[in-house]
């Protein structure tokens, strides 16, 4: 590690952070970003752009980001393209992990370095690591649970962190959704950003949606307030009886972090309610797993988890191959989806889940994130096809 931090022009080379994994590996490099120590579980991912985004988004809630990608910082950090609902409250990931050190910003969209963006979130980086090595590890080992910690004076316990990362349970059998969605109701009217003008502000509405808020990313909200969608967002613990009170004419539900298993002791009931009701529904990456459970299937942990904006995903309703934008360590069994849950998306790296519809019920869910922030628009169709859903309900409903 040493050797290659001088290779790489670090010169004296000091460690001031470090990983310590909870089989005692240690990784050492250079810290930036808040100092002090932070445990998770480790993931990469292979996007290219985005890094505020990721990092900033809670379905990353409990991990430590690796980024395959080199040069990460660079065009610093700007208040639009965090992704968190609440700017004050840190809802996304717990450190990140780099190759390369940080540079000064350099794009005209740049509002403070990234350094100083991560210290005023307290997220931790650990930088000068050899970044291909460790996600080597993660694809042949699984996703490690970790200590990510940075002290400007290379001072560390080594002995405590150690300790502190075996005894870390891990994110398998962990409800992290208090930890992210909304403490009230609150109604969402922003739309979708334009260069030039910013984001947008919405002019009339068709539909009411209720969102159920397990974690939701800002651009999901966007999106559906772009698409003429009175928006009210809801806590993840909101009941049937108090959604069906609000007479949507649908309910998204929205992505989220940790296990679903979990957080389906107590939104699965009310999920199955909401589609018992034929309340037109659609759900995103945890809502999609949430929604899988509720109707009787069953999830299952990753080893290395889907993180990425280059993922590729077949969509077999319109037969068509798109690259889409991932964030995940569960996935649905598709073994376990009853007759009723018809298959829609697949991945076309290992053939995990991607997708369902249920054919008995106005309700349909996607594994990864057709909003794209970051990522391409190849899925945007997706909120078009949850709008049609409620037009139709409308046109056969009786007045």
């Amino acid at each position: 590690m040493q050797d290659q931090a001088k290779q790489e022009g670090w010169g004296h080379f000091k460690p001031t952070a470090m990983l310590v994994m909870a089989d005692g590996t240690v990784i050492e490099g250079v810290g930036f970003g808040a100092t002090g120590k932070a445990v998770g579980e480790v993931c990469f991912n292979t996007a290219m752009t985005g890094y505020e985004e990721i990092l900033t988004d809670p379905s990353y809630a409990g991990q430590i980001v690796t980024f395959t990608f080199p040069h990460i910082g660079n065009v610093g950090a700007n208040g639009e393209d965090v992704e968190t609902v609440d700017y004050d409250h840190v809802q996304g990931a717990r450190g990140l992990i780099v190759r390369a050190p940080v540079t000064a910003p350099s794009n005209f969209r740049a509002e403070k370095g990234f350094d100083d963006w991560l210290k005023a979130r307290g997220v931790i980086g650990l930088a000068g690591v050899d970044t291909r090595a460790l996600t080597a590890l993660i694809r042949e080992k699984g996703m490690p649970n970790a200590v990510i910690a940075h002290d400007p004076n290379g001072v560390f316990d080594l002995d405590a962190l150690k300790r502190e990362a075996a005894a870390w349970p891990g994110i398998d059998g962990m409800d992290l959704v208090p930890d992210v969605t909304a403490a009230k109701d609150y109604r969402w009217t922003e739309t979708t950003w334009r260069l030039g003008s910013g984001f947008g502000a919405q002019n009339g509405t068709r539909f009411k949606v209720v969102a159920l808020d397990f974690g939701v990313k800002r651009n999901i909200l966007r999106l559906l307030a772009e698409a003429g969608c009175d928006v009210k967002v809801v806590p993840a613990t909101t009941s049937a009886d108090e959604i069906l009170a609000m007479k949507p004419d649908g309910v998204f539900l929205s992505n989220g972090p940790g296990d679903p298993a979990e957080t389906g002791k107590y939104a699965v009931p009310t999920i199955r309610k909401i589609l018992e009701a034929r309340v037109p529904t659609f759900g995103i990456c945890l809502g999609h797993q949430m929604m899988a459970l509720a109707v009787g299937a069953k999830t299952m942990k990753m080893r290395q988890g889907h993180h990425g904006a280059n993922h590729p995903v077949k969509d077999f309703t319109t037969d068509k191959v798109e690259i889409v934008s991932m964030n995940h360590g569960f996935a649905v069994d598709p073994a376990s989806l009853p007759a009723n849950a018809v298959e829609t998306h697949k991945s076309l790296f290992d053939g995990s889940n991607c997708g369902i519809a249920l054919t008995d019920r106005p309700a349909f869910s996607v594994q990864h994130h057709p909003e794209a922030s970051p990522g391409p628009q190849d899925s945007h169709y997706l909120f078009a096809r949850f709008i049609d859903m409620m037009e139709k309900r409308r046109a056969v409903a009786v007045p």
